[in-house]
């Protein structure tokens, strides 16, 4: 929230701004296959000590350039440029490692609070940095800066080995990637899923725009188009709470093709609806989905893929599932330009609905094991 605010401030151009935004984001595309690699080359706690570094030592320096006034716009897309490029190591180094930190019969549940964290903070995070900006330009950025110094100290209290022993590869940087590739490719269930993934992004990113048209339509007020959008992340906290017991109770493949299911009858329902209120009810509902769709796939890449390899298979799975998004974000302002909000969302609920047929159709999803077979443990009864 704080970047395109600077820049919005400094220069009253929305075009500078997205140049910002471009600059935070483009290292996802950029650098997630070769940081897959190196992360799991290196130390994956040293990664992330030193994305930390980075992070609080560049927005440190922008807090102190606001606070002077003398902050241009080439350090803010510089700044916004590390923090995403520390983004991508740090969360594919915390993935990786999350096994050798949990035992493997509370990995559901680490990743249910991992998710409820995330959730949460993006439900906090947006607000709170339009606060600090109205207080004091630089305090945003100040107190990013030394949250990432608390997550480096943390760190360092943590005692277990972030990976498995392994010898220094010999091999070339492209062959690590390529093996990640291939890997994940002869894994039938994981390309499946990752696939499906990445259509359910294409879509649901596209949904999002729309719903904010659709909702504007509707008479909804600027405040009200943000509240909508922060109860999808209530919504999606309570599911982070929900998703442990449903993993351990309910089978993945069970899951899977009920989320892809309902998330595209919500979207239908989302043509018809004529309450802005009446659309968040929706999509509150179908957030609740979210945190035990990715705790249940989450729980089969854990159990399936070798430690030498999860930054690997990660960043491989990201690239593809996110590199959806933008697309999604480009279809829906084409359709939305040209065909109008309602007949946009049904075209995109008719995608959703490719989705969900996909999956109840693949063989590979309806005859994927309990997580528990793979795991080597007993499943949870009652």
């Amino acid at each position: 929230m704080a970047f395109p605010l600077l820049v919005l401030a400094q220069t009253h151009s929305p075009a500078k701004a997205g140049l910002v935004g471009f600059a935070q984001t483009v290292p996802y595309m950029l650098f997630y296959l070769p940081a897959g690699a190196f992360v799991d080359r290196w130390d994956r706690k040293r990664v992330m000590l030193a994305a930390d570094a980075c992070r609080a030592l560049a927005l440190g320096s922008l807090a102190v350039a606001v606070a002077a006034g003398n902050a241009t716009l080439a350090q803010i897309a510089a700044v916004a440029f590390v923090e995403g490029t520390g983004f991508v190591f740090f969360s594919l180094a915390e993935s990786a490692a999350l096994p050798q930190i949990v035992a493997k019969e509370q990995l559901s549940t680490a990743v249910a609070q991992n998710q409820a964290r995330t959730q949460g903070a993006d439900l906090v995070g947006q607000p709170l940095g339009g606060v600090l900006f109205g207080v004091g330009r630089l305090l945003p950025f100040a107190a990013d800066a030394i949250s990432f110094v608390v997550s480096f100290a943390s760190l360092l209290f943590v005692r277990p080995a972030f990976q498995e022993q392994r010898e220094r590869s010999a091999t070339r940087l492209r062959t690590e990637i390529a093996e990640g590739m291939s890997w994940l490719w002869r894994q039938s269930f994981l390309r499946a899923g990752v696939l499906l993934v990445a259509g359910s992004n294409f879509a649901f990113s596209a949904v999002i725009l729309a719903l904010i048209v659709r909702a504007k339509q509707l008479g909804a007020s600027s405040a009200t188009v943000g509240l909508l959008l922060a109860s999808f992340g209530a919504g999606a906290i309570a599911g982070a709470i929900c998703a442990p017991w449903v993993q351990r109770h309910v089978h993945a493949k069970v899951v899977m093709i009920s989320s892809f299911w309902i998330w595209a009858a919500g979207a239908f329902a989302t043509a018809f609806i004529s309450s802005p209120y009446g659309l968040g009810a929706v999509w509150v509902f179908g957030a609740l989905f979210s945190p035990m769709f990715n705790v249940s796939f989450s729980a089969y890449r854990y159990a399936l893929v070798p430690d030498r390899l999860l930054a690997r298979v990660g960043s491989v799975a990201l690239v593809v599932a996110w590199g959806a998004i933008p697309l999604g974000q480009l279809t829906a302002g084409i359709l939305l330009s040209r065909i109008g909000a309602k007949e946009t969302i049904l075209a995109l609920a008719a995608a959703m609905l490719a989705v969900g047929l996909g999956a109840t159709i693949s063989p590979s999803i309806r005859n994927a094991p309990r997580v528990e077979e793979l795991l080597g443990t007993e499943p949870v009864r009652g």
